[in-house]
C-alpha cells in the first residue's frame, strides 16, 4: 500500500512561500512533490467555487520550468483534470487565454528573480488569485498518492495566437510604419511573439541580445549595464524605441529614441492617459506625479503587489467605468472592458507588458517618446536593491525606523533632514521636509531589501538611494 502525501505538510516543510506575486523559492525546494502539493491544494480551492474539468499551464524559459510544469500536470491528472499546455508564453498571454476559456491556470515562472529560483502563479477563471485564496491554498490539507512518472507535454498554440490578436485587432496595420524598434530579447518568455507583432503593425524590427541562458531582468531596478546597452543600440541602429520585458513578459521595459529606459510608473501614467482611464489603483511606491498630474479623476494607493491593486478595482468600479492600475515595475492591469477608437478591449486584470508599450508608441505618433515624457511635470524616482539581504534583518531595521524615523536616517548618514510624514502602507516611506522621499521595503519575492526614492531631479533621487543602500549593510551588522 502506497503511503499518501499531504499538501499542507509538504508546503510547510519546504522553503517555498507566497510573496507579492505567487509562490517563490529556490529551484531545489520546488521538488515534484512540492509542485504537486501546491497544484492539489489549488485544485481543492477552485473546486469549492466551480467545476474544473481542464486547467491551463505555461512556462517561462528557465531551465527548471518544464520539469515543474510536468509535475503540476501529473498532479492534475491524478485529480482527474486535463492539463492544457501552452508552452513558453508570457504570463498575461496564459491568463488571457484561460480567462477567455473560463478555466483556472498555473504559470511556472520566477519572473525577474535569478535562475536558481522559480515560482508558481495561480489564476482563477476570472483572474489572479487573491490573498484570501493564498491562505486557502496553504490550509487545503489534501492527501494524494506519490507521483507516477512525469507526463510529456504537447504545446498548444492558442494562447500565443489569442494574445497577439488582442492587440493586432486594436490598432491599424500601419500604426508603427516608419518606426525602427529594437527588441531586447534576452530570455523573455515572449521574445518569439513581439517581433512578428510589431512587424504586423508596420515597424521595422531589430532583434537584440537573444540569450540561451536565463537573464534575470528587473524592470524596477535596471542595471547600469542594461542602460549602457540601450544607449549604444539606439545610436548604432538609429532606433525610435527599444522594447523588452522581464522573464515572464508581464513587466515592460521601453526606451525612447535616445535609448533611455522609461521608469515603469511613468510608462504606466502615459498608457493610462492614452487609454482615457478615469480611475487608477497604484502601489504607494509609484511616483507621486501619478496622483498630482491631474489626468485622472481618482488615484487610489495600495500596498505593493498586483493582488492589492486588483482588490482595489472592485471599489473603483462602484463609481467609474474606465479603471486600470499599474506598478512601479511597469506592469499594466486593465480593470474594466473599454473601447478604444471604436474597438473593444477586454479587461485583463493582471500585469501586462505589451499594452503600455503599444499605447505609448501610438501616442508618440511621428514624434519621439521623449516628447511625451518631457511634457510631464518634473518629478523623478529611482530605485535599487541589496541582494542576499535576510528578510528578518530588513524587518528589524524597518521596525527601528518606524519608532524613530529621524534616528534611522541619521544612522544611514543623512544629515540635517527632517521627516514630515511617515507612511507604513508597505514598508517604511519617509517624506522629508525638503520634498524628497526615501522608501525602504523588503522584497516579497526574494531576500532583498529595496530602496525607492523620489525627488525633483534624477540626480537627487539617485543620491538618496545610494546614501541609503551604501549604509544599510553596516547598519545591519551593528
Amino acid at each position: 500500500m502506497k503511503t499518501q502525501l499531504n499538501s499542507t505538510a509538504l508546503i510547510r516543510q519546504g522553503g517555498v512561500a507566497f510573496g507579492t506575486s505567487g509562490a517563490r523559492g529556490l529551484v531545489v525546494d520546488f521538488t515534484p512533490e512540492v509542485c504537486a502539493a501546491f497544484t492539489h491544494a489549488f485544485v481543492a480551492v477552485m473546486r469549492q467555487a466551480c467545476s474544473v474539468p481542464q486547467m491551463a499551464l505555461a512556462i517561462d524559459n528557465r531551465p527548471s520550468s518544464l520539469g515543474m510544469a510536468q509535475a503540476c500536470a501529473a498532479a492534475l491528472l491524478q485529480a482527474g483534470i486535463e492539463p492544457l499546455f501552452y508552452g513558453v508564453v508570457p504570463t498575461p498571454a496564459l491568463a488571457y487565454q484561460a480567462m477567455r476559456d473560463k478555466m483556472p491556470c498555473i504559470m511556472v515562472t520566477g519572473s525577474h528573480i535569478p535562475f536558481d529560483r522559480n515560482g508558481l502563479k495561480f489564476y482563477r477563471p476570472d483572474g489572479e488569485i487573491t490573498k484570501a485564496d493564498e491562505l486557502a491554498i496553504l490550509a487545503a490539507d489534501v492527501a494524494f498518492d506519490p507521483l507516477p512518472s512525469l507526463p510529456s507535454l504537447t504545446v498548444r498554440a492558442e494562447a500565443a495566437q489569442s494574445y497577439c490578436q488582442r492587440y493586432l485587432s486594436l490598432f491599424p496595420a500601419g500604426l508603427l510604419a516608419g518606426k525602427r524598434i529594437g527588441i531586447y530579447e534576452h530570455s523573455s518568455a515572449g521574445r518569439d511573439l513581439y517581433g512578428p507583432m510589431l512587424r504586423d503593425l508596420g515597424a521595422e524590427v531589430i532583434s537584440l541580445a537573444r540569450s540561451d541562458a536565463f537573464v534575470p531582468i528587473d524592470t524596477e531596478a535596471v542595471g547600469e549595464e542594461d542602460k549602457a546597452k540601450a544607449r549604444s543600440w539606439s545610436a548604432e541602429h538609429n532606433l525610435d524605441a527599444i522594447f523588452s520585458t522581464d522573464g515572464d513578459g508581464d513587466r515592460p521595459l521601453l526606451a525612447d529614441e535616445q535609448g533611455e529606459w522609461l521608469r515603469g510608473d511613468i510608462l504606466g501614467l502615459l498608457c493610462a492617459s492614452a487609454l482615457c482611464i478615469e480611475a487608477l489603483a497604484v502601489p504607494v511606491s509609484c511616483n507621486t506625479l501619478v496622483s498630482s498630474c491631474g489626468r485622472f479623476e481618482q488615484v487610489s494607493l495600495t500596498r505593493i503587489g498586483s493582488p492589492y491593486v486588483i482588490a482595489e478595482f472592485a471599489e473603483l468600479a462602484k463609481t467609474y467605468r474606465r479603471i486600470a492600475g499599474f506598478e512601479a515595475n511597469g506592469g499594466f492591469l486593465l480593470g474594466s472592458d473599454i473601447e478604444l477608437h471604436g474597438q473593444p478591449l477586454a479587461a485583463l486584470p493582471t500585469r501586462d507588458a505589451v499594452l503600455p508599450a503599444l499605447m505609448v508608441l501610438a501616442a508618440a505618433g511621428a514624434g519621439g517618446i521623449s516628447t511625451l515624457v518631457n511634457a510631464l511635470p518634473k518629478r523623478f524616482t529611482h530605485s535599487d536593491r541589496i541582494k542576499d539581504f535576510p528578510t528578518a534583518q530588513s524587518r528589524a531595521i524597518l521596525a527601528q525606523g518606524q519608532g524613530d524615523p529621524a534616528g534611522l536616517l541619521a544612522r544611514l548618514g543623512f544629515q540635517d533632514v527632517e521627516v514630515v510624514r511617515v507612511d507604513t502602507t508597505d514598508g517604511l516611506r519617509l517624506t522629508l521636509q525638503e520634498g524628497g522621499i526615501v522608501h525602504l521595503r523588503p522584497s516579497g519575492n526574494a531576500p532583498e531589501l529595496r530602496c525607492y526614492a523620489e525627488a525633483d531631479s534624477l540626480a537627487q533621487a539617485q543620491a538618496l538611494v545610494r546614501q541609503a543602500l551604501d549604509n544599510l549593510p553596516v547598519l545591519a551588522l551593528a
